[in-house]
């Protein structure tokens, strides 16, 4: 039965409440969302909920719950991609997008395909890290995955033998992290590079060929460009008339992509404007189309249908990239077709996508940019001098957002949508930096630790229909994994202290854990094999957290193992030993080295192209690059000068940078050299620290 004789079954019977409609037998299998034996999708399925019909692992027996086998990755960092399951092998990537095929059962790995992006990728698409990657997507008897310099793949699934690769990004800058989706014959994907003020766009392929059928871009570009797209004429009116002769506005859609089958849409959740201060982008105003934004499109041809911008005139990064997932509820009584988002600002939206109109938002987190949204207008209700008019701002949720790439998971079964949310608040400056901050675009930037709860997270079960929330799962760490629901009653959720949790999806009490021996931030997923329920999930901290390592930061090593763990009912299998979290930080010194203040102001200021892997201040949070304080191949310019200009890395994922100088890399080495004098002088007053 599909959605739309389900919502008239419901009204059928009376249905006034959702509560009611949760009451329906076997309600889950009606709605015809989520997965089933095979996890074929990122989220389970294309409305993306993050679902699965299974129920042989639940709240009654998942405290028998072991582990069947894991397998170490090595090479790998950041690990953020939901393996898929297609008929008894698993799919998934690594951090520098190498896919792997592995033996759902046993854990054998049965083929790999190495994109090698280092070889490929040009030093401005690579600088801010290629070790970030989402995973892959299944169609017709094809694997699609994509690299960091925006080569997208077919493979073919039971050889990994390359069937095509085509380019689908053509600016500087412009990067690929998500995974692709697929929908009837196209695969689709979009890319980043908003932050560098890259013109976004999504586009289209055919799944046989690769070649590209349609291409929406998120902003205008010139009036010639514009000329007879309605969609592009509309959204030029709230730029400055000559804004794309200076930069190409953002906006790029670097993550969550939604087809509706019902209504033949895609739904598109788009990035940034760029840069960061409006008044620099735009000045004298404008909302900035279509950033931050949802747009639906029309699935065949890539035509405007409508948008909803979640932050008009966006001056906080607050991307609205972050996943959009389609259900059919019952609001007030009424059958609706919805999608739901929780960006970066800290709201839980509730859409209408049939027509784009706002059914509710709400706070999920700690949000002081806005008071409000307005129902009325669909507008926020904004704080006042939010736009760092005074010239500084402190603002919650920061850049990082209050809720990121991490999967939310919806429960048709439950009524509820887990959304995995972090606190960390963000000053901003147009002046004088602090220590520490970062200055780009014209702004200087840094993490906040006020409030009691800043740099920690937690998983939020909220009702979309009553806007309230039904439970709220702590966790120490702020960033953490995505969420995984099951018709077995359980929401899965795996942390940044290395823990993956089992929870009851109705009360929230925590059922199971098991300790992964790494941090994880990537969403479990399940899938069944010969009668038999498994649960699997990548362990490999990282991610942006170096950037934020101030509050994101969790005791890892970036040399601690990275890891596929798999799961089932009275497994018996043992997890090799590893480096325990919050291990002591080892700074390395040459006593005799001199330096000049003047060569670790300059090298201060350098090592913003750093801060992606090996974090601010050179505090890595355990992600794409080791903490350099504790490098060795750092305790000289010429040895660091082999791997910054020369590249003696580049095939393990560190970045050449052969612009620099050999005074440049002098002055770098001579600011690590003192981070790494000041973390042996705290020592020697308070003993041996952790990384941070």
């Amino acid at each position: 039965m599909g959605r739309t004789a389900t919502c008239l079954l419901a009204v059928a019977l009376g249905v006034a409440s959702l509560a009611a409609y949760r009451a329906v037998d076997h309600r889950a299998e009606l709605l015809g969302v989520g997965a089933g034996a095979d996890w074929l999708s990122h989220n389970a399925d294309a409305a993306e909920t993050a679902y699965s019909r299974l129920d042989k692992i639940n709240a009654s027996n998942v405290s028998r719950l072991g582990l069947a086998w894991s397998a170490d990755l090595p090479g790998e960092s950041s690990l953020e991609a939901t393996p898929l399951a297609v008929g008894g092998v698993l799919y998934f990537t690594g951090a520098y997008a190498k896919v792997y095929a592995v033996d759902a059962v046993t854990g054998k790995t049965l083929w790999t395909f190495d994109p090698q992006t280092w070889k490929t990728a040009p030093i401005e698409k690579i600088q801010s890290s290629f070790s970030i990657n989402r995973g892959v997507a299944y169609a017709n008897g094809r694997i699609f995955s994509t690299a960091w310099d925006g080569r997208m793949f077919a493979l073919d699934p039971k050889t990994g033998k390359l069937i095509w690769q085509i380019q689908t990004t053509e600016q500087p800058y412009q990067t690929v992290s998500g995974a692709p989706r697929v929908f009837k014959d196209k695969v689709i994907i979009g890319q980043g590079g908003a932050d560098f003020s890259m013109r976004g766009y999504v586009a289209a392929y055919d799944q046989a060929t690769g070649k590209r059928v349609w291409r929406f871009y998120v902003v205008p570009g010139s009036p010639e460009q514009n000329r007879g797209d309605p969609a592009m004429e509309k959204a030029a009116a709230t730029w400055a008339p000559d804004f794309w002769k200076k930069n190409g506005g953002g906006g790029g859609p670097w993550n969550d992509i939604t087809y509706d089958a019902d209504l033949n849409r895609i739904y598109v959740g788009t990035a940034n404007a760029s840069p960061n201060d409006p008044d620099a982008r735009s000045p004298g105003g404008g909302d900035n189309l279509y950033t931050a934004s949802i747009i639906a499109l029309d699935a065949d041809t890539g035509k405007y249908i409508w948008h909803y911008q979640v932050n008009p005139r966006d001056a906080w990064d607050y991307d609205a990239t972050q996943q959009i997932t389609l259900a059919d509820l019952v609001v007030d009584g009424t059958p609706r077709k919805v999608l739901m988002q929780a960006p970066k600002n800290g709201f839980l939206y509730v859409i209408d996508r049939t027509d784009g109109k706002l059914i509710s938002a709400d706070k999920i987190a700690k949000a002081t940019w806005a008071d409000r949204i307005d129902l009325a207008t669909g507008r926020p209700v904004e704080a006042k001098n939010i736009r760092y008019e005074s010239g500084d701002l402190t603002v919650w949720p920061g850049m990082a957002g209050a809720h990121s790439w991490q999967a939310q998971a919806f429960s048709p079964r439950t009524g509820l949508i887990y959304v995995p949310t972090m606190q960390a608040g963000q000053h901003f400056t147009r002046g004088e930096p602090r220590a520490g901050d970062i200055s780009f675009g014209g702004l200087s930037f840094g993490p906040v630790k006020v409030d009691s709860a800043d740099g920690a997270g937690a998983l939020v079960a909220w009702d979309p229909v009553t806007r309230k929330p039904a439970w709220r799962a702590q966790h120490e760490t702020a960033m953490n994994g995505g969420a995984m629901a099951s018709a077995g009653g359980l929401v899965f959720q795996g942390s940044g202290d290395g823990h993956l949790y089992a929870y009851d999806a109705k009360s929230g009490k925590q059922l199971w854990k098991f300790y992964a021996g790494m941090g994880i931030i990537a969403p479990p997923m399940t899938f069944e094999v010969g009668g038999q329920q498994y649960v699997s999930v990548l362990a490999g901290f990282g991610g942006n957290a170096s950037m934020f390592s101030a509050v994101m930061e969790a005791g890892w090593k970036y040399a601690s193992p990275r890891r596929i763990l798999t799961f089932a009912l009275d497994g018996k299998a043992k997890l090799r030993p590893s480096p325990p979290r919050n291990a002591p930080l080892r700074p390395l010194d040459d006593p005799a080295a001199k330096l000049d203040p003047k060569d670790v102001a300059a090298g201060s200021q350098l090592t913003v192209a750093c801060v992606a892997c090996h974090g601010a201040e050179l505090v890595s949070a355990g992600g794409p690059g080791p903490d350099l304080r504790e490098s060795a191949i750092a305790l000289t310019p010429d040895g660091l000068w082999s791997v910054l200009h020369d590249g003696a890395l580049l095939s393990r994922g560190m970045p050449r940078f052969d612009t620099f100088s050999r005074d440049q890399v002098r002055q770098i080495w001579s600011y690590i050299r003192q981070r790494a004098r000041d973390a042996k002088a705290a020592q020697s007053t308070s003993g041996p620290a952790k990384a941070s």
